[in-house]
Parts: structure tokens; sequence; C-alpha cells
């Protein structure tokens, strides 16, 4: 087995030690490892383990999809919903690994083209206003269909799609629903829009989902898990679509999402 540690730079001090400890464990128990600084490191990687937020592994998630390589998080950041693992329990992180008493979450990714060039999301795909310079936009203006049916024309902020891993972040916080990792569906939600009936729309996730920039000055802006990839003219479509490769997480047996949810969101009462 060949293992790679990727970690949050923002975060030298606190990794230091658990590299060193991650290091030395795998390779007593024979495991190869090394730190992964650019993409190409990943190359015969098995299982990566990433010190980080949720950020953290989404700026790798899809370099390992597409490598086939199972991801192990291990939390620094604020929520953490992707990590598994606190700081506090590397240790048992590492008897798993080492141990193999581990099983293999697959989470479905979105595939979004757009100008000739395929991008991968494993949270979601955001079309939303231009906030800067020339093309500045108090709204946009968007139509989606599934499946070749129209869903609705869209005059807001922006429309989000997001897989039921990323139904815990942006969508969540513009009032779209929570989909467990499990559920085979995506979800469209619209982001303040400017109507009494535009609301969020659960869909099969073997849709295929189109979104056309209907504003004439408009130029709205296509965000892949949290990075700008262009800038979208009037008669510009985006089309989105289940991924063919997932990505994979390292979980514990016993493994409850909604009682996560629950601690992660804070909703519990004191």
């Amino acid at each position: 087995m060949n293992a790679g540690i990727y970690f949050n730079k923002n975060y030298v001090s606190e990794n230091t030690k658990n590299i060193k400890l991650i290091e030395s464990t795998l390779e007593n128990n024979g495991i190869s490892v090394k730190l992964v600084d650019v993409y190409s490191d990943l190359d015969g990687l098995d299982i990566l383990f990433v010190l980080g937020g949720d950020g953290t592994i989404l700026t790798i998630a899809a370099e390992c999809a597409a490598r086939g390589i199972t991801i192990l998080g291990i939390n620094y950041g604020h929520l953490g919903f992707l990590a598994e693992f606190e700081p506090d329990r590397i240790e048992d992180a590492l008897l798993l690994v080492c141990g193999g008493n581990y099983s293999v979450q697959k989470r479905s990714m979105l595939k979004i083209s757009f100008d000739g060039k395929d991008y991968y999301a494993l949270n979601d795909m955001v079309i939303q206003r231009n906030t800067g310079g020339a093309h500045f936009s108090n709204t946009v203006s968007l139509h989606a269909e599934i499946d070749g049916t129209t869903v609705d024309n869209f005059s807001s902020d922006g429309i989000i799609i997001s897989t039921p891993t990323g139904s815990t972040a942006y969508s969540l916080a513009a009032g779209g629903s929570v989909l467990s990792p499990d559920i085979s569906a995506f979800i469209l939600t619209p982001v303040c829009p400017h109507s009494l009936h535009s609301r969020p729309v659960v869909f099969d996730d073997s849709s295929v989902v189109k979104v056309r920039a209907i504003g004439k000055r408009e130029r709205p802006v296509l965000i892949v898990d949290g990075k700008v990839v262009g800038e979208i003219m009037s008669g510009e479509t985006v089309t989105v679509s289940k991924a063919e490769r997932n990505a994979e997480f390292i979980t514990q047996d016993k493994k409850n999402f909604f009682n996560k949810l629950l601690i992660k969101l804070n909703i519990w009462s004191k």
C-alpha cells in the first residue's frame, strides 16, 4: 500500500507533530508514505491523509477521484463534514488503516461541462452574479431545464446545483434541503430569488441539467467547488450531470450522518 499526506499550510505548526506520527506509524507497518505538494505527487497512491478543513479536502478530492485514491480526512477546520477524524483521534485513524479495519464510502460528484471543458465537483456548482469590475450586476437571469423540461427562469443572485455531500454547504445556507450521502439525487437551489414561487428542486442524479444565461448585459460567474472557472456570456449554456467517478472516503463501521449533522451545525441546545 502507498499512502500520501496532504495538509493545509496554514496549520504547519499543528501538523508537524502529526505528520511525523503518521509517517513513522505507516512505515513501521510496511506502508510507504510521502508528502503531497502538487497533483502529480498523487500518482500511484492508494490512500491520502488530508489534514485540514473541508476546503482543503475539496481542493484535492477531484484529483483523488480521478486516480481512485481513498481519502482519510483529519479535521483542522471549522465544520469538518468531510473529515472523519478530529486531530486528537489520529492514532485511531492509523489503527484503522494499518489494520485494514475500515469502510469506504463513495460520494457522488458533478460533471460540469462549459466552453469545451469538463470540471468535477464533490460539493457544488454555483452560477452567481458578477460582483466586480465592469460586469457587476445586481441579479442574474438564468433559464434552467432538467432532461429537456424547463424548471424555471430565475431572476436571482444565482443558483446552486449540489450533490448530497454539498447539500450541507452553500445550498443549505441558501435554504436547500439536506440530502443524506447515500441518496441518488442532486438539488438545484436558487440564491435569493426575486420570486414568490422559486424553491429548491430535488431531482434524480441520472438527470442532465442545463443552465443558460439569458440576461443580455450580465456575465454570471461559474464556480466549481469554491473555485471560479469562468464567466458565462449571454446565450451560453452550462451542462451538469453525474460524474462517472466517485470520491471515496475512509469511514468507521459505525456512523450516523444525522448525529454528525446535529453536532457540526450546533443544533443541540445545552
